[in-house]
Order: structure tokens, then C-alpha cells, then sequence
């Protein structure tokens, strides 16, 4: 029988067959026959008994020929769906999506499913009032942008536009020639509880034919989402990370917009890049694909210099304001968390009746050595990367090959006793600027301080509506929200990306400069921008402060290249977690010995880091350790990859976690 068949129990003179895949690590497909009476389809989940338990599974073949065996095939106790959420197309997907990151065909399709078990009688979102759509006039850049997209049938673009260049438009007018011509559209942005702007700005062009995909909906509410996408009835599909696996019938384009942003990389598994799944639909169905950032990717600008995508360019903000000068603040000369430059100029900027933003990374590590007389900062002697201190063991350790050594009483470089560890929090933060400005109406904006369903979009509402005076957040305040009030942005410190253990540390580290220079002045041409930073002679931090972002690329190009780093190699990454140390050490240890010198040949081009610990040693009483490989034969390494986590039966207690193209390596 065929996949698109359906069983009809009644009319056969035998019990029909069916294959079954479940969301567990146990790989391959299970037989169960189906009970008298019952008519089911592909793509219609089941309940079925599974070991000792009854688990859901997902029906991937009706009418199969068990063969002969020797125990009794199990029926399946209900049938879930009253008709298929999933189809051969996605049966496909996610068996490529298990052949690519190392997990079960079951586990795939589980990740792109939604899990409701019955459809929700409750509308996704509230129907509203669409007001009318103002007309916006293209320049001529957006113009040739759409025309150049847009003379391709398929194929990749990269559209690089400086902060308020326009791509938005771009992409909307591109979507909508697309859905005119009776193609679907999937528009990928980084977070979607950050981007309510946009949102709305769809749902006014494009009606009742969007369906937004995101965590704020519940199971069942997923469901009905999904279904009015399968059907056609939503042709324009907005979402986060996983709802590039959105099953829009005659799909014609594929955004992804911010495509730099870390976000697109699942944490778990299976750990996939929404960028590579992309580019695998778009290859498979002969869609369109657009990528667009203000900070692209080394891996995706590379891409486009070396031609292998299309590039378009964005280099003139529209709406009057000029890319404010950046402002380069050296906080050696200063004490606390706000220095006196950056504390005048938020005076000045309340003065005016306007408003600030400032802006915390915290996704780096606090405790980084360096000293604050010359800057100087301990570096790994093998891997190019910084030194993290491990207080309990008081050492500076290399996260990539191992490599440690004792802390330093005094500068190497300049012999300075003014040595340390350092770094900032938010609330110290909020609690020194509610001191030095208690007349000013300031709000902090994290994921500590807006837990609360909508808090954020009234926090950024208020802040809009000019009835908050200063903004103080982490990346939620950095990632493509136009605020007209807005004249000062502040970076309280910079140098916290510098000092991951990543080789794409001076990467981010531009990456946030650029990004949030971006929300100064884009509708007034007096917008100012004000860096702090321990650093302000390091490359990535001058060079963005100077605009000169041809010039970084190609200088983290050639640093890339030297070390085999991508662009130029791919990593694959083994976390082995447990809660005996030197269990898990030990696993670690033996499975890299054997892949090492058992498993790799001699000339793989590849090379073995570590074990070494993770950066982030323990997480919830587990001890942790990493293997890192770099290889420059992908196929040959994902392949004998595969072959040694099958073969590898680690330790009782000991669980492994395969990442392939890590982009976080804590």
C-alpha cells in the first residue's frame, strides 16, 4: 500500500500492519497491527503500548508485510488525530534531519510537530481591527534588491543593509510577490516575543493568511496553527527557530532575518541551525531563501564574497538619520559601572526631553583576567581564545585543548600590581543608575524582570509612548526595535563577549557594537552612541566603533584560515555529562584516544581537541567535559562520527551529547 493509502480494516481479510517511529533515543521503526474497526492514514499519530509504557507515535507506513516472528505484534490502543498533521514530505525531512544531527527519525519529526493532542476551540491570537497599510515608496537600493531576488526561480541571497537600511520592506515586498504568484512563505526572526513590531506590521499587509508560530501558544493552539498552514489557509508563516519545519503546501521563499543571531541554533536535542535547514528546503522544493543582517555571519559572509550566494546591498538609512559616531569609553579610568562621560550624557539626553537605552551583554563570563593598567589579558598559548578562571581550582583553563596555567599576581605585559576579575550585573546596574538619577523613570527589561505574560510588549509600548526615560536590557533591546524617542544608546560594558573561551568572541563582540549603535538616532541626525570598555584598543571593539566592517571581516577571515576554524573547517562537538567526575572524565579520555587512533585516518585532515572541561564545568550536579574535532572532510568525519557514538557504550551514569556545527561551546 501506498504512503497517501488508507487502511480499511473492514475490507481486508487480514489484520493490517502499520510502522510506527516514537520520539526516543531507541533508533528504527516498530510493527503494530490495527484493532477491528479502526481506519487510519499516514501521518496520523497513535497511542501504542512501548516497552512498559504507552508513548504517542507517528505513523510512517499503513499496510506493511511484518514477515514471519517470533513474537506477537501489539495493537495500537487509539488513534490520536481525527485527520494527518504530517505528510511524506515532512516524513522525509526528518529523516534527513536524523541523518544530519545524530538523533532518532522519531526525535525529528518530534521536534518539527506540534504536540496538541486535540485541536483548541481558542482562537491563536485575538482578532483585531486591520487599520490601512501606509504606502511606502522603495529607493532605488531596495529596488534592485527585490529585482535581483526576484530574477532568480530558487536560489540563495544574502541582503546586507546597515541598521535601518530597509530590509524589512525588502523582505515583505518579496514575500508578497511570492504569495501573489500562489507560492507560501516561512519568515524566520531570531526571537519572536521580541519582534511584536513586525508581527503587526504582517498581520496588517498580509490578514488572516498569517499564522505566527511561537512558545507564548499553548499545544493545542499549535495545532490549529499548523493545520491552517497544512491546508493552505495561512500562505505566510512568522516564526522562530522551528518554524522553518512549517508544512506550507508550495513553499516559494524562506526569510531569515538577523541571520547572524546565535538564537537559529537549538540547545537541544536534535541540535540543528534553522540556517542549514533552510537551506536543505529550499534545495529540495526549489524555493526561494534570503538571508539578511546588518552583521552577518563570518560562515554566510564568506559565502557571498566567495560567490557562492548572491549578494545584495543596503548602505543609506531612510529615514533621515545619519549612523551616529560611536564613542569609545575607557573604563580603566574609572570607577563603578557608569562612567562620568556616559552618566552626562544621560543627563544631557533627559534634558531634552528624549531618551536612552542601555544595553548589558550578559552572555559572557564574569570572571575574566586582565588588568587594568595596559588591558592585557591571559590567552590560550594554543587556541587563540581567552583563559577562563575557575575559582575553585584556582587556574586559568583553556575550554578548547585543555591547556591551563596558575593565576597572575602582576602583569605580565607591564608589571602592574592592578590585576583581576571583573564584571556586571543588571541589577547593580539598575540600583547605581536609581541612585544617580532619581528623578529619571527607569525600567530594567530581562527575562528576570518581565516573566509575566505581556510585560514586555508593555514595557516597550510605555517606552515608545516616551512614558519611560531610560531602558536598561540585555539582547532584548538590541535586536531590530525602532524607538523614535531615542537619542543616547549606551553599551555598559563590552568587553564581557571578548572573554568567552569561542573563537567567535571578537565576532559577537562587533556583532553587539554594530547592533546596538543601530537603535541611536534613526529618525533625528544628532543620535549618540557611548562604549565602555577595559579594551578599547582591541580590533573588534575599534573597528566597530569605526564602521570599518569590510575590514574586520576580512581580517577574522585570515585568523579563520590560519587556525581551520569555519569558514574553512567544520566542528563537531561530544559534551560527556554525568555525576562522578572521573567517570565522566574517563569516558571522555577513552572515546577520543579511540577515535583518535582506531577510528580517523592518519591523513583525515582532522584534528582531536581535548577532553577538556567545559567551560560551564557543572550544570545541575553534573560534571562536564568536551571533545572537540576539526576536520576539514565533513562527509568522512560525520560518517565515522556516527559510527563511533553507536559503537561507544559509555559507563553507567555517563550521557553524551553530540553537536554537530556547534555554535556554543559552553
Amino acid at each position: 500500500m501506498k504512503l497517501n493509502e488508507t487502511a480499511d480494516p473492514a475490507a481486508a481479510t487480514q489484520p493490517v500492519y502499520i510502522e510506527v517511529i516514537f520520539n526516543s533515543p531507541a533508533p528504527g521503526r516498530y510493527t503494530y497491527k490495527l484493532a477491528e474497526g479502526m481506519n487510519l492514514s499516514v501521518g496520523m499519530r497513535v497511542s501504542a503500548p512501548f516497552g512498559r509504557r504507552k508513548m504517542t507515535g507517528y505513523t510512517v507506513s499503513v499496510g506493511v508485510d511484518p514477515g514471519e516472528t517470533d513474537f506477537e505484534i501489539k495493537a495500537i490502543e487509539r488513534i490520536i488525530d481525527k485527520q494527518p498533521i504530517y505528510g511524506t514530505a515532512e516524513i522525509a525531512l526528518a529523516r534527513w534531519l536524523a541523518d544530519m544531527y545524530y538523533c532518532t527519525e522519531g526525535e525529528a519529526l518530534a521536534t518539527m510537530l506540534p504536540g496538541g493532542k486535540r485541536e483548541s476551540r481558542m482562537p491563536a491570537f485575538e482578532e483585531f481591527e486591520l487599520p490601512p497599510v501606509q504606502e511606502i515608496t522603495l529607493s532605488d537600493e531596495q529596488r534592485r534588491a527585490i529585482d535581483g531576488i526576484m530574477a532568480d526561480d530558487g536560489g540563495v541571497h544574502y541582503l546586507y543593509g546597515i541598521t535601518g537600511s530597509g530590509k524589512t520592506e525588502v523582505f515583505l515586498r518579496t514575500a508578497a510577490a511570492v504569495i501573489e504568484s500562489g507560492g507560501g512563505v516561512i519568515y524566520l526572526v531570531p526571537e519572536i516575543s521580541l519582534t511584536h513590531q513586525l508581527t503587526d506590521e504582517v498581520r496588517m499587509r498580509f490578514g488572516k493568511g498569517v499564522a505566527v508560530l511561537h512558545s507564548a501558544l499553548t499545544p493545542s493552539q499549535k495545532l490549529v496553527e499548523w493545520q491552517r498552514i497544512r491546508s493552505g489557509e495561512a500562505r505566510f508563516v512568522i516564526g522562530a527557530r522551528s518554524a522553518v519545519f512549517a508544512p506550507v503546501p508550495d513553499l516559494g521563499l524562506i526569510i531569515i532575518d538577523e541571520e547572524h543571531e546565535s538564537a537559529y541554533k537549538s540547545g537541544s536535542k536534535p541540535r540543528y541551525h534553522a540556517r542549514q535547514v533552510a537551506m536543505h528546503r529550499a534545495g529540495e522544493t526549489g524555493a526561494r531563501m534570503i538571508m539578511g543582517s546588518a552583521t552577518p555571519s563570518l560562515e554566510a559572509w564568506y559565502l557571498v564574497k566567495s560567490g557562492r550566494i548572491k549578494g545584495e546591498t543596503l548602505g543609506k538609512r531612510l529615514s533621515g538619520g545619519a549612523v551616529p559616531d560611536i564613542e569609545l569609553i575607557d573604563m580603566k579610568k574609572y570607577k563603578g559601572c557608569i562612567s562620568k562621560p556616559l552618566e552626562t550624557a544621560i543627563r544631557e539626553t533627559a534634558a531634552e526631553g528624549r531618551q536612552t537605552i542601555l544595553f548589558l551583554n550578559r552572555r559572557g563570563f564574569s570572571y575574566f583576567f586582565h588588568c587594568r593598567s595596559c588591558g592585557y589579558e591571559s590567552r590560550c598559548r594554543n587556541c587563540s581564545v581567552s583563559l577562563t578562571y575557575h575559582k575553585h581550582r584556582n587556574k586559568l583553563i583553556c575550554h578548547y585543548c585543555g591547556y591551563s596555567e596558575e593565576p597572575k599576581q602582576v602583569c605580565p605585559e607591564c608589571g602592574s600590581l592592578d590585576v583581576g576579575y571583573s564584571g556586571f550585573g543588571t541589577e547593580l546596574i539598575e540600583s547605581e543608575l536609581n541612585n544617580l538619577f532619581p528623578d529619571l523613570r527607569i525600567e530594567r527589561v530581562d527575562t528576570d524582570s518581565v516573566k509575566q505574560k505581556g510585560s514586555l510588549r508593555d514595557r516597550l509600548d510605555r517606552f515608545k509612548a516616551g512614558e519611560i526615560d531610560l531602558l536598561l536590557g540585555t539582547q532584548m533591546v538590541a535586536k531590530g526595535l525602532n524607538f523614535p524617542g531615542v537619542k543616547l544608546v549606551g553599551i555598559v560594558l563590552a568587553d564581557t563577549s571578548l572573554h568567552l573561551p569561542d573563537f567567535r568572541a571578537h565576532e559577537r563582540t562587533f556583532n553587539l557594537i554594530v547592533q546596538v549603535a543601530g537603535r541611536a538616532g534613526r529618525f533625528f541626525p544628532d543620535g549618540r552612541v557611548m562604549i565602555q570598555t577595559y579594551k578599547p584598543d582591541n580590533e573588534a571593539v575599534k573597528m566597530a566603533a569605526g564602521g570599518t566592517i569590510d575590514a574586520f571581516y576580512e581580517r577574522e577571515i585570515e585568523i579563520r584560515r590560519a587556525l581551520e576554524f569555519p569558514p574553512f573547517g567544520r566542528l563537531f562537538r561530544l559534551v560527556f555529562r554525568g555525576k562522578n567526575a572521573e567517570r565522566t572524565a574517563s569516558a571522555a579520555e577513552n572515546f577520543a584516544a579511540r577515535f583518535d587512533t582506531e577510528i580517523l585516518p592518519k591523513e583525515s585532515g582532522t584534528e582531536v581537541l581535548g577532553p577538556a572541561e567545559c567551560p560551564l564545568s557543572m550544570i545541575s550536579g553534573n560534571y562536564r567535559f568536551q571533545i572537540i574535532i576539526r576536520t576539514d572532510n565533513f562527509r568522512l568525519v560525520h560518517s565515522l562520527f556516527r559510527g563511533a557514538l553507536s559503537q561507544f557504550t559509555p559507563p553507567s551514569g555517563v550521557y553524551l551529547e553530540a553537536d554537530v556545527d556547534p555554535v556554543n561551546l559552553l
